[in-house]
């Protein structure tokens, strides 16, 4: 029984790393009070009072948002309100795409290719498609789930290359994004906020 235990954690212990990384990355952000600062208000506020260095900050913010769990419509929305439909919708297309290349570098780091180390028939299907058409898959995944914290693990921890999944990163973000921005500014508008 130790030994297929221990078997199973070596086997594992990428996945392991990569979890008890965000757990504890979370934990840090949510004990030392910084996850509090991940709020609209907030957002806009550092987008408006500072016009260079707060699309900076707000690149960062969406960075590290991504790696704890912080939805990215929080972000475009703050964008969006703050800046109009397409100056917003911009600065969202390349904070999620910087976000997104953080996240597989941060992840992959890590976890290395875990992904590929499970002993399930599921998951080799899922990477052979993947490995089959890498560029149209990320594609839309991207176009399905945008920048969803938990894709963004799964594709670092997948084996893709980099080049195919920035490309697909790329090609698969703007349509979401341009459909979100009208969504978001039709509600601002109809709710009088802007």
């Amino acid at each position: 029984m130790k030994s297929t235990l221990g078997q199973t954690l070596q086997q594992h212990k990428r996945l392991i790393a990569v979890v008890l990384f965000l757990v504890l990355l979370f934990a840090l952000f949510d004990l030392s009070g910084a996850r509090a600062h991940f709020s609209l208000g907030f957002l806009q506020q550092v987008i408006r009072e500072h016009q260079t260095s707060g699309l900076l900050i707000f690149v960062l913010a969406f960075a590290l948002g991504n790696l704890i769990q912080i939805p990215g419509w929080v972000f475009l929305a703050a964008a969006v309100l703050t800046l109009g439909e397409l100056s917003g919708g911009m600065a969202t297309f390349i904070a999620a795409s910087i976000s997104c290349i953080v996240t597989f570098f941060t992840i992959r780091l890590v976890g290395g290719n875990a992904l590929r180390q499970l002993d399930s028939t599921l998951a080799a299907n899922l990477l052979s498609r993947l490995d089959a058409h890498p560029i149209s898959s990320i594609m839309l995944l991207r176009i399905l789930f945008q920048t969803l914290p938990a894709l963004n693990y799964t594709l670092a921890m997948s084996g893709v290359r980099f080049r195919p999944y920035l490309i697909g990163t790329l090609l698969g973000l703007p349509l979401p994004i341009a459909v979100y921005c009208v969504f978001f500014d039709s509600l601002a508008k109809a709710l009088k906020i802007v």
